[in-house]
This record gives C-alpha cells, sequence and structure tokens, in this order.
C-alpha cells in the first residue's frame, strides 16, 4: 500500500489548525509542528509501520529550516510517496484582523521587529505577515492553496475533504464561483468576469434562486452571450490543460465572478465542471452559497 502524505503549510491565522482537524476525522495520523529536519525520518518510520494516510502540518515557526521541505518533497515522490501538499492562504488584511481579535502574538513578530524604525502594533503585525509570505514563497509554489479570507471552517473542512477525493497522480481541475464585491480569491490560477451578462437578479422571480436552479438556468441558456462566454472559458482551459499537467501540477482552480456570486458564475461553473469532469476530475465549489 502506497503511504499518502498531505502536508499543511500556510499563513499563520489562516486555518492549518481546521484543516488538521478535518484530516483527522478522515482517519489520517497528524502532526502539527513537525520540525523538517524530521520529515524524512518520520515518514520512512511510518511507511515501516505500514501506514497509509499521514498528515504532517509545518509553519514559521520553524523558519530556519523551511528552506528543506521542497527538496525533500521531491525525494518522497522519488521513494514513491504520494505527496499532497496544501498551502492555507488569507488576504493581510483578513489576517491581521483575526490576530487583532484573538490578541496573539505573531510567530514572526520578534524577527520583524528588528529594525531601527519605530512602529505601531499594527505596522508591526503586517511586517510580520509579509515577512512570513516572503518564508514561505517558495513553498506556496509547489503547494494546491485554499483561500481562507472570507470562508466558515466549515467551509474550510469541507474543501480540504473534496480534494482529498481526488487521484493523486492526476491533474484536478477546481472550479469555484465567488462575488467580487467580497474580493477575488487569492487562490485562483485562472480568473474570469462574467459581470457583463444578463443577470437574473433583475428578474424578481429568479432573484433568490441560484445558478444551480433550473429556472436560473433555463433564462441564461437563452443569452448567446453566455453560451459564448461558457465556449470560450472551456476552450482557453482545455488548450492549456496538457502543459499544466506536464509541468505536474496536481491542481488548477478556475475562479469565476460575477457581482452576488449567485447565479451567472454558478451557473458556469456547474456547466464547466461537468464538462470537464468528463476528461479530468473536475471539483465545484461555490464561495458564497457554501457560506449561507
Amino acid at each position: 500500500m502506497t503511504l499518502e502524505v498531505v502536508l499543511i503549510t500556510g499563513m499563520s491565522g489562516s486555518g492549518k489548525s481546521v484543516a488538521l482537524h478535518a484530516l483527522e476525522d478522515a482517519g489520517y495520523y497528524c502532526v502539527d509542528n513537525l520540525p523538517p529536519e524530521l520529515l524524512l525520518p518520520f515518514v520512512a518510520l511510518e511507511r515501516k509501520s505500514s501506514a497509509e494516510r499521514v498528515a504532517i502540518a509545518v509553519d514559521v515557526r520553524s523558519a530556519t529550516s523551511l528552506p528543506l521541505v521542497p527538496a525533500q518533497l521531491r525525494e518522497l515522490r522519488r521513494e514513491h510517496v504520494n505527496v499532497r501538499p496544501l498551502f492555507l492562504d488569507s488576504t493581510t488584511d483578513t489576517l491581521v484582523r483575526r490576530f487583532s481579535e484573538t490578541r496573539r502574538r505573531h510567530p514572526l513578530s520578534s524577527a520583524a521587529a528588528n529594525s531601527q524604525e519605530p512602529r505601531d502594533g499594527q505596522r508591526a503585525l503586517v511586517d510580520a505577515i509579509e515577512l512570513e509570505r516572503e518564508l514561505l514563497g517558495e513553498l506556496r509554489e509547489q503547494a494546491h492553496v485554499i483561500d481562507t479570507s472570507v470562508i466558515r471552517p466549515t467551509q474550510l473542512q469541507a474543501y480540504v475533504k473534496s480534494l482529498l477525493s481526488a487521484p493523486v497522480s492526476q491533474l484536478t481541475l477546481v472550479f469555484q464561483s465567488f462575488a467580487f464585491k467580497r474580493g477575488i480569491p487569492v487562490d485562483a490560477d485562472f480568473v474570469f468576469d462574467v459581470r457583463m451578462l444578463p443577470n437574473p437578479h433583475y428578474e424578481p422571480t429568479l432573484r433568490d434562486l441560484t445558478g444551480r436552479d433550473e429556472q436560473v438556468q433555463a433564462f441564461l441558456r437563452q443569452h448567446p452571450d453566455v453560451q459564448r462566454m461558457n465556449e470560450r472559458i472551456a476552450q482557453f482551459i482545455d488548450e492549456w490543460l496538457e502543459p499544466l499537467a506536464r509541468d505536474h501540477r496536481s491542481y488548477v482552480t478556475v475562479a469565476i465572478g460575477c457581482t452576488g456570486g449567485q447565479h451567472r458564475s454558478v451557473y458556469l461553473v456547474e456547466q464547466l465542471a461537468a464538462w470537464f469532469g468528463q476528461r479530468w476530475t473536475a471539483l465545484k465549489r461555490h464561495r458564497e452559497l457554501d457560506a449561507g
């Protein structure tokens, strides 16, 4: 049995503990804040004991040894370990708010404070967050990113579990609808703006429905621009899937946004996920609907 290792990294305050708890509930043996120096010996021990699923959280508290991790992941893959790196991210404003609300100290506060310039508390916190982004940049590039800025813990748990249902060895497409008024997802590889399309919100009988309802779908299907947008997005994504797969990408996130994230973007995500799901592994998320 091939060992599966989920490596969780990400920004402090982005929800790594929530993700780790979701994995524990799913039957993974979980270890928090494992020093990178112990990653390879720990995995070797788990393989020796015939473990099947392990989740490991590594964060910036191990800042001095973080540069070891990318090479370690390559080594694990050479040893035929199925590695799934997940990176949890949030906007700086969101992280500042979370740290302010909990009154927790950022792990890099002392390092960021080593400057000749006087700083107030919030400026020092922002500096610590930006320093953390820099230290984790290479790990982020190699992982599937989940933006936790505007999602609830239950949404994050659901997203993590859905990702684990996808085959490790195959490129997985994640289609996500969102509302521009709540911000663009920072985890998106491609972003498409569909706010110029006819809006069912202005139809009284459709306003309280969503793009998953047949009445809304029928309304949108009758507009050529909607169908043309659907075809053009599909054509663009289809053209680049093979090169992305050759680049050893495990996940590609396609975000589609409209004003409220309820009708047009939801409809297109449903259509695209169904179309690409015939040939690839395709997951779908509706950021604003899932939050309800």
